[in-house]
């Protein structure tokens, strides 16, 4: 197994120096929030492997090509890339993290094949119609079909998974900053979720009799809509929670958005501890109150809204 630290990514350099070569097939990508997508081109990298003798394998760029690309743009992650990294790894494929930089941009799809010659034999690549990668992204199925031969690679070409389109992180970000959680839920495959920590927050929740856990995110979380949601939360057991995702706006006229959940049922001390929140339904959006009784007498409503939803998950 190579192994890299996660946060680092490894070049294509040091995949040469970590191990002896070996027979793989290969799918590369972002791969962000393993979707049903990303699921059908892990499932055909493995038969690729399977039927040829050879390891699974998917290189994993990070950061994404469009924040090397597009300097100052940040692109809004599905989950942390160790979740992305451990979804693969729980498919069955193999997952190396690559460090997209400008010298991998601007490689062509030759290069970055010699580049993992030495520690990686090519069999198999995995693609859809629309893959392409290397500089200009020339890396196109038709490209690499024409060079497989020389190389000793196969191509294998497979049709994207579909619904209602071709299923994509993007849609998941749109189906989240719609507030759409059955969308979102439906192209991921499960539930969506934000995974941070829990840190001290201003203590207002405990005032008003609901207290929350307050998290802080180590990777740039894809949010939905402002509002507030019925949610799982999941630490050292898994528990119903009341998830707010917004402003604040009855205590704060123009605070950061902020992500706390009240959880149902439990109580205890999360300060620093890991929290990973699924989002279940959305119960309404995010407004001002005219009082702190107005609020409490509102988040009693969504206590009720928020157990009928999860009614029968936990």
């Amino acid at each position: 197994m190579i192994e890299a630290r996660i946060e680092e990514g490894l070049t294509l350099g040091r995949i040469a120096a970590r191990e002896p070569m070996r027979p793989v097939a290969v799918v590369l990508g972002v791969f962000d929030g393993v979707h049903r997508g990303h699921g059908a081109l892990l499932s055909a990298v493995r038969e690729a492997g399977a039927a040829r003798g050879a390891r699974p394998v998917a290189l994993v760029f990070d950061p994404p090509p469009i924040e090397v690309i597009r300097p100052g743009h940040a692109v809004e992650r599905l989950a942390p890339l160790s979740e992305n990294l451990a979804r693969i790894r729980d498919a069955g494929v193999e997952a190396i993290p690559i460090r997209f930089d400008t010298a991998v941009r601007e490689m062509p799809p030759e290069a970055f094949l010699d580049a993992l010659a030495p520690g990686l034999q090519t069999v198999a690549i995995v693609m859809t119609p629309d893959t392409a990668f290397g500089r200009d992204r020339a890396g196109t199925p038709q490209r690499l079909m024409a060079v497989g031969p020389v190389r000793g690679f196969e191509v294998v070409v497979i049709e994207p998974e579909m619904d209602d389109g071709p299923i994509s992180s993007s849609r998941i970000r749109r189906a989240l900053a719609d507030g759409d959680i059955p969308r979102a839920t439906r192209l991921l495959g499960r539930r969506p979720s934000l995974s941070g920590e829990v840190v001290r927050g201003d203590g207002r929740g405990q005032e008003l009799g609901y207290p929350t856990a307050n998290l802080a995110f180590r990777y740039n979380p894809a949010l939905p809509s402002l509002g507030i949601y019925a949610g799982l939360a999941g630490g050292p057991s898994t528990t119903g929670a009341l998830v707010s995702v917004g402003r604040r706006p009855t205590f704060h006229d123009d605070g950061d958005v902020v992500v706390e959940a009240h959880l149902l049922d439990w109580s205890g001390d999360l300060y620093g501890q890991p929290l990973r929140l699924e989002l279940v339904g959305r119960l309404r959006d995010e407004r001002r109150f005219e009082s702190a009784a107005e609020l409490t007498a509102q988040m009693r409503r969504d206590e009720v809204q928020a157990r009928a939803a999860l009614a029968g998950i936990v």
